[in-house]
């Protein structure tokens, strides 16, 4: 894990190059160039690095791979596209163009030979849908870096050479992997703080996330994949990477993401935490229409944060309703509301041993019609197995206390729900809320072994629940503390005795006061 000192430098780089390009890249844009600047170093020590091992093991010392002749380095294209993914020659690494970046006249054009060089690379072999169009947002030619070619290349060079000039540790293996993604981690969330709600659909707050990973493995059971069907820029699955991942290195990650933009974000973050090209599969596309990981189904955990009551074909489709996916309850979820669509899929994804928990809009957990009738089937088939509330003010842009759902096929330990009011579980951090470990292990460990705390989760019959309009809603089942004053009556009423004592006795004084005018 990078230490404290190492993220520090991390976060006041990324702030001095946010100072550097203000005026000229903002929002998603700054954002484009230097995760895509971070993505090009990475990429290219970590092949570097591999390279230079491969060397060292076989007994060449002094070796270093970006010290070769671009000719001599074509002998290991083929070796390192399969291994790695991706090849990079000598003269297009990172470390190497910035040594030239802020003479380079054409700076723009070499660094849009070299994203095509790499992409390029894995054309027409298994890694080739990981590496098309990673650096389609790095738009060397953008309005958004300068009015004219010269002032572009001079921003670009100072985020190449700012970017170069971080901190990252040593040794690649021990300190760097951990580094990158810190630094990504804490430019989407410096984003999604400044971009309200447009940025926060690309990112899940850290503790959210961890969270959710949490509650997924809580079983101890192995897991072999885990999917997110709405993975927006991949949070929610590399906190399996961070983990149970690195106790299972044979882990599979599958996501699938509708905008082309934040998919990208997805793929370059797996690559950031050294999640190796044939360990994950991350598709562009409309999930509920057309899902594209069904052949490699059922998943052993889900975590998702799909978006929250979006519209959807629905009823406007005459094949969904016979979708094995949605076909259950028999009605669809509603064409405005397309939350337990979403809720409906995982289900159908999970393997009998899997666990699924879902980030949902608190609406879900009440309303009537055909909502209430899903709720009302995953309830008689026992698929739930805990609602969490959670604080509200987590997420950035959504200002209202969401909730988590908890599903499950099999393994399910009786035929009740857990709720957990988790609503108070949070510190104020700026002008958000933030789930502290502390909050992280109340939750989970009341979760883990389904205990029953008062005023905080309770244990209800499904059949309870299904008498109650299958109403799902925490408040309705956990009782909530009063932290009113208690009001002590008697001494309520001995006050109020003196002071009607102290008026009648101010009364008698005025009336004497006046008769003494009076006589006047």
């Amino acid at each position: 894990m990078a230490n404290l000192q190492q993220r520090e430098e991390l976060h006041r780089t990324i702030w001095t190059m946010a100072d550097d390009l203000r005026g000229q890249a903002g929002g998603w844009e700054f954002k484009a160039y230097v995760l895509g600047t971070l993505f090009y170093r990475f990429i290219s020590e970590n092949l570097t690095d591999y390279i230079n091992h491969l060397q060292a093991e076989a007994g060449v010392d002094g070796f270093d791979y970006a010290d070769m002749m671009d000719e001599e380095a074509e002998a290991a294209r083929e070796q390192m596209v399969a291994e790695k993914g991706f090849f990079i020659l000598p003269s297009q690494l990172f470390q190497n163009v910035c040594k030239t970046c802020e003479q380079d006249e054409n700076l723009n054009m070499t660094l849009a030979a070299v994203f095509k060089a790499i992409e390029g690379s894995a054309i027409g072999t298994p890694s080739e849908d990981d590496m098309k169009g990673l650096f389609s947002d790095f738009n060397v030619d953008s309005i958004f870096l300068g009015n004219d070619v010269k002032t572009r290349n001079k921003n670009m060079a100072k985020v190449l050479l700012k970017i170069r000039d971080m901190n990252l540790g040593e040794d690649f293996q021990d300190n760097k992997i951990d580094a990158f993604g810190d630094a990504y981690e804490f430019l989407m969330t410096m984003y999604a703080s400044n971009a309200g709600k447009s940025g926060g659909e690309f990112f899940t707050p850290q503790e959210v996330s961890e969270l959710l990973a949490r509650l997924a493995a809580a079983d101890g059971h192995e897991i072999r994949s885990v999917y997110d069907p709405a993975c927006g820029s991949g949070s929610l699955l590399l906190k399996f990477s961070k983990t149970i991942g690195r106790e299972n290195p044979n882990l599979m990650y599958y996501g699938q993401e509708i905008n082309p933009t934040t998919y990208n974000l997805c793929r370059i973050n797996m690559f950031l935490h050294n999640i190796n090209y044939d360990k994950f599969d991350i598709q562009l596309g409309d999930t509920l229409l057309n899902p594209l990981h069904r052949s490699l189904e059922p998943f052993d955990a889900i975590v998702s944060n799909p978006p929250y009551s979006i519209a959807w074909e629905g009823s406007k489709n005459p094949l969904l309703i016979n979708d094995d996916r949605f076909s259950g309850p028999g009605v669809l979820a509603p064409d405005s509301t397309a939350d337990l669509a979403f809720t409906l899929h995982m289900l159908a994804s999970l393997s009998e041993s899997g666990t699924a928990a879902i980030v949902e809009f608190p609406g879900v957990l009440y309303r009537g019609g055909k909502e209430k009738a899903i709720r009302q089937w995953l309830i008689e088939n026992n698929r739930i197995d805990t609602i969490i509330q959670l604080p509200q003010n987590l997420f950035f842009g959504v200002g209202i206390a969401t909730c988590i759902i908890v599903l499950r096929k099999g393994l399910r330990p009786d035929n009740r729900v857990l709720f957990i009011d988790a609503s108070r579980e949070f510190v104020k951090n700026g002008n958000k809320n933030r789930l502290t470990p502390d909050n992280q292990d109340h939750i989970f460990h009341v979760f883990a072994e389904r205990k029953e705390e008062q005023y905080f989760s309770r244990l209800v019959p499904n059949a309870d629940i299904l008498a109650n309009d299958s109403n799902l809603s925490v408040s309705s089942y956990v009782e909530q503390e009063d932290t009113r004053e208690v009001i002590d009556i008697a001494k309520v009423n001995a006050h109020l005795k003196t002071l009607i004592a102290e008026g009648e006795e101010l009364n008698k004084r005025i009336d004497e006061i006046v008769k003494e005018l009076g006589g006047k």
